[in-house]
């Protein structure tokens, strides 16, 4: 199970200028003023970087000389109109930094196994000018599922590789559901965003439950109104991201199917048949779009 982070919050004072959450002994890893050189430490190692935003590695180490590994996200120059609405509404969050920290501290007290959040942000410039930032704690020796599979398919017997990948299926059908059927969405439902500790790939445990983590939750929302359309295009993205992975077979994808469909949860839903059909129409979709930037 999850353990929530203890959050503090703190807002400047009358100028609403900034707003900051991190769990409560932050600062003896970050120090006191953490909050005026997060945005500018370029002591994190950069990782990945795109239109005004960063993923970098973050090692911190207090008094003590314990360590804390995280990803740190950097969003630079965010909407100008956010930045607006952040000043009309400061008690909300409208920058990314802070919507998915409030979506991994959902997961989390819904016992959906995420990354720990342990600070983000939002600085309000003049003018609309928005900036925001997360840290998340590193899944240590953990492979995304893209990589895990085929790791399991190398490191073990054909009956072995079986019986973990039955494992396995049931544990992403469930994780699955248990989003859909709080209507709420991951629209990023990729193989890459699980995460399964290597340990796990060179032999056959007795469970997975709660052994597969989920990441990037930057853009789970609840729908209501529109939720058959989200669900279809989550579970497509899922089912285009198994192909071409050495180890995932169709056997599989009906399992999965099969797994996911189970419990009365669904029963106010359209016929499966309908939902399966709509799911694979998706998932041809993406092959194609793919297979047409990649020529």
């Amino acid at each position: 199970m999850n353990v929530l982070p203890r959050a503090t919050s703190t807002m400047t004072p009358h100028t609403g200028a900034s707003r900051l959450v991190s769990i409560a002994n932050f600062a003896e890893f970050a120090g006191e003023n953490w909050p005026a050189t997060v945005m500018v430490d370029s002591s994190p190692q950069v990782l990945h970087a795109k239109q005004g935003r960063t993923i970098s590695l973050w090692t911190l180490t207090d008094h003590d000389g314990k360590t804390l590994r995280l990803y740190l996200k950097r969003h630079f120059v965010l909407p100008r109109s956010q930045g607006l609405l952040a000043r009309l509404l400061p008690l909300l969050a409208w920058s990314p930094g802070l919507q998915e920290w409030h979506n991994l501290t959902w997961a989390m007290a819904n016992n959906i196994p995420v990354a720990r959040p342990i600070a983000a942000g939002e600085f309000r410039g003049p003018w609309g000018r928005l900036q925001s930032f997360l840290a998340v704690e590193e899944l240590a020796n953990q492979l995304p599922l893209h990589e895990a599979i085929p790791l399991a398919f190398r490191s073990l017997s054909c009956e072995e590789f079986a019986k973990w990948k039955r494992g396995l299926v049931r544990e992403l059908a469930r994780l699955s559901r248990e989003l859909h059927r709080r209507s709420a969405f991951h629209k990023d439902l990729y193989l890459c965003h699980f995460y399964l500790p290597e340990a796990e790939c060179v032999r056959v445990p007795d469970t997975f439950e709660n052994r597969v983590s989920m990441i990037d939750f930057h853009r789970l929302a609840r729908h209501r109104i529109g939720k058959l359309w989200y669900q279809v295009k989550d579970l497509g993205q899922l089912l285009f991201s198994t192909n071409g992975v050495a180890g995932i077979t169709n056997r599989d994808r009906v399992r999965f199917w099969k797994l996911y469909r189970e419990g009365n949860w669904h029963d106010a839903s359209p016929p499966r048949e309908w939902i399966r059909n709509a799911v694979l129409r998706k998932w041809k979709l993406y092959s194609r779009h793919n297979e047409k930037h990649a020529n």
